[in-house]
């Protein structure tokens, strides 16, 4: 359970043990607490704090007509390791469940179309696929297709996803595949993301110059054969938790705890500043933390404002970190209003469509324990808002639920009442890798003070086992920085 700080203006003792250092996480999103997590299995101290009055960032849970619901991500990243490793080391291994149906389709120009087998991000790799699924139309195909014959065209910088696959394969691959792909993970657009940051499996394929869906097709055909060579059974792409992957914080939260840390909610860090021996955290209540390490496992504009004093070239280049906001609304229907919707996961919508959407997700069929849950209800739930565009967002929860409901009667024909709704608004949520990110992300982590380290999406990837990741590199980096404890 998280502890009451004290009211007094004065810096925390010491802990029992003297000589273990003091690690101080700013941040109780499932980066910071993977960072917690990480500081107890080295021996540290640890503190963590978190402004809002719950763990977990993004990671919520919800009830929607009396089921659980997440009302941010609902699938961890399975052919990752660290997500599921987490769960797995949190208690939850009997919990984890994977998809009943992972077939999903493209809402285009009017029509559901299945999104086509062979590709990587939404960049084909089986053109036969391509062509039989219907997304583009003939001018596209033919574009497309023209990719295999055209010149090499090697790219030695890093570019914007939209417009090197633009280049290669055509503008009706970015605006009819890409764009949903990619918007569905960063809420961003293909012509302002970094190709190295958010797609680096194409990155050697741009350098190299070679015509994109050969060279997709091969590497995914490299992976299925080197599967099957060691005999490895296809692993599922993604992974769930019974109950939703918003317990996922709170079994980190109650690991760590148990083990010793120090966690408090409502209370925020507002300032750092080093010590002689380290730093030191100024606290929303007036108190202070004292601790030789910290990690900021924050945002990139809260991290901003705080090394603004203490290491404002940082900042600097943190303020360049852009963000996205979106909305998520989950629905509950009588199963019979969805009768004659089409089979699948769900679907994604080309932002040149011009639809309030960017996705839908028939959450009861891709969950069976969600469905167990809802019992005669079907729960689903459709994403909106993209970088930039704000004014979506600006509407009320009635009027985004209407935007909602007639883009799901225009695409699947569903006309019925909902049972019940909720709309949940996640503002500056989804950091935007722009061209040059990983350059960025490499001069903000140089310039970092000793002691001190960034961690989380805003770095070095957006899902659940990335931010795991970036935190236990985190807490290895500040270790092997300040010597071996």
């Amino acid at each position: 359970m998280p502890t009451t700080p004290s009211s007094t203006a004065t810096a925390r003792p010491a802990p029992a043990d003297a000589r273990a250092r003091r690690l101080l996480v700013v941040g109780g999103g499932v980066t910071g607490l993977a960072a917690a997590r990480a500081g107890l299995d080295a021996g540290l101290a640890v503190t963590l704090l978190e402004a809002s009055p719950g763990y977990g960032g993004k990671l919520v849970l919800g009830h929607v007509a009396g089921s659980t619901v997440d009302l941010g991500a609902e699938s961890i990243l399975a052919r990752r390791p660290e997500g599921v490793a987490m769960a797995k080391a949190v208690g939850l291994a009997e919990d984890l469940v994977h998809p009943a149906t992972t077939a999903a389709g493209i809402w285009s120009r009017g029509e559901l179309h299945p999104l086509p087998s062979g590709q990587l991000m939404g960049v084909p790799g089986d053109l036969r696929a391509l062509s039989a699924s219907g997304v583009l139309g003939s001018r596209g195909l033919a574009r497309a297709q023209a990719d295999r014959v055209m010149p090499k065209t090697p790219i030695t910088e890093d570019i914007a996803v939209g417009e090197y696959i633009a280049r290669r394969l055509g503008r009706e691959v970015v605006d009819r595949l890409v764009e949903p792909l990619l918007g569905g993970v960063y809420a961003g657009h293909a012509d302002k993301l970094s190709l190295r940051a958010t797609v680096p499996q194409l990155a050697p394929l741009a350098a190299a110059g070679t015509p994109l869906s050969t060279g997709v097709r091969e590497m995914l055909a490299k992976g299925a054969a080197t599967a099957s060579a060691t005999g490895e059974t296809p692993k599922p792409v993604f992974a769930g938790i019974r109950g939703g992957v918003g317990r996922l914080p709170g079994a980190i939260a109650a690991d760590v705890a148990k083990r010793g840390a120090d966690l408090r909610t409502d209370i925020a860090a507002k300032s750092l500043r080093r010590t002689e021996s380290g730093w030191r955290a100024e606290l929303s209540d007036g108190t202070f933390v004292d601790c030789d390490l910290i990690v900021l496992a924050v945002p990139a504009y809260v991290a901003r404002d705080l090394l603004a004093e203490p290491a404002p070239t940082v900042a600097s280049e943190l303020a360049e970190i852009e963000y996205a906001s979106m909305a998520i609304t989950t629905f509950a229907f009588h199963r019979s209003a969805l009768a004659d919707v089409p089979p699948g996961s769900g679907f994604l919508v080309p932002p040149v469509d011009g639809r309030s959407i960017k996705a839908a997700t028939f959450s009861s069929v891709k969950w069976p324990w969600l469905a167990h849950s809802a019992g005669d209800l079907v729960v689903l739930r459709t994403s909106l808002g993209r970088h930039g565009e704000t004014e979506i967002l600006e509407r009320d929860d009635e009027e985004l639920t209407k935007a909602a409901l007639t883009d799901l009667a225009d695409a699947v024909g569903l006309t019925a009442t909902p049972v019940d709704r909720h709309v949940q608004r996640w503002t500056d949520a989804l950091p935007q890798y722009a061209v040059g990110h990983l350059d960025r992300v490499a001069r903000i982590r140089a310039a970092l003070p000793p002691g001190l380290a960034v961690a989380g999406a805003a770095y070095d990837g957006v899902g659940i086992p990335a931010c795991i990741a970036s935190a236990g590199t985190a807490v290895s980096t500040l270790i092997e920085g300040n010597g071996q404890l």
